[in-house]
């Protein structure tokens, strides 16, 4: 999977994608600088609420050192929707043969998203060797996927869903593991309270886990 970024691939951008879920598009730029201050820079926006798109926008335009992506992509409407908006990646909970075709015609990065071996083995078929492991702790967590990568070396993951500070350094630990998605250094109460330098303390802390395994 080509990336827009420097680097080879998404999955190598960052150890932890912070996957943000904004309900006021002012609070995306401040939380943006703050996460790629902390050494956060690849940054999943959600499609769960109206002011994704708007967040996208403005972190696209106003934070250049971000590589913004669009999370929760379950349509290509929405594809097309978060690359019009600015998106350098995608990221889908999960996949079908008509949203990844979509995917793949925007041009952008992408991580579809599975749970089971089966649907690894399917998007290895379609030549997608880069996925997103959601939900990961409820699908079988680090174990899961360390059962994995015997009979599947070729298949990397971001797993994302239950992932904290405490396990993420099992995922990191894993060969099969390139980062994880997670919501906890942008805890609701620093949002709330617009708390940045917060955030980009957390940010900090979760860009040197790679460092710990």
């Amino acid at each position: 999977m080509a990336s827009s970024s420097p680097h080879s691939s998404l999955l190598d951008i960052a150890p932890v994608v912070p996957v943000v879920v904004l309900q006021d598009a002012s609070d995306a730029v401040p939380l943006a600088r703050a996460l790629v201050a902390g050494g956060l820079t690849a940054i999943e926006v959600t499609l769960r609420t109206p002011a994704a798109l708007a967040a996208i926008r403005a972190i696209a335009e106003e934070v250049p050192d971000a590589v913004v992506g669009a999370g929760t992509v379950i349509s290509p409407e929405q594809v097309r929707d978060a690359v019009a908006a600015g998106a350098c990646f995608l990221v889908s909970p999960g996949w079908t043969d008509v949203l990844l075709e979509a995917m793949r015609r925007s041009g952008a990065p992408f991580l579809p998203g599975v749970s089971t071996t089966s649907e690894v083995v399917a998007l290895l078929e379609r030549g997608v060797t880069e996925m997103k492991f959601f939900p990961a702790e409820a699908a079988g967590g680090a174990a899961y996927l360390k059962s994995l990568a015997g009979p599947l070396p070729q298949a990397r993951f971001c797993p994302t869903g239950g992932i904290g500070p405490g396990n993420a350094p099992d995922y990191l630990s894993l060969p099969n593991v390139g980062c994880v998605g997670g919501t906890w250094m942008m805890p609701a109460d620093a949002i709330a309270a617009r708390d940045w330098a917060r955030v980009e303390k957390l940010a900090r802390a979760a860009s040197g886990l790679r460092a710990q395994v």
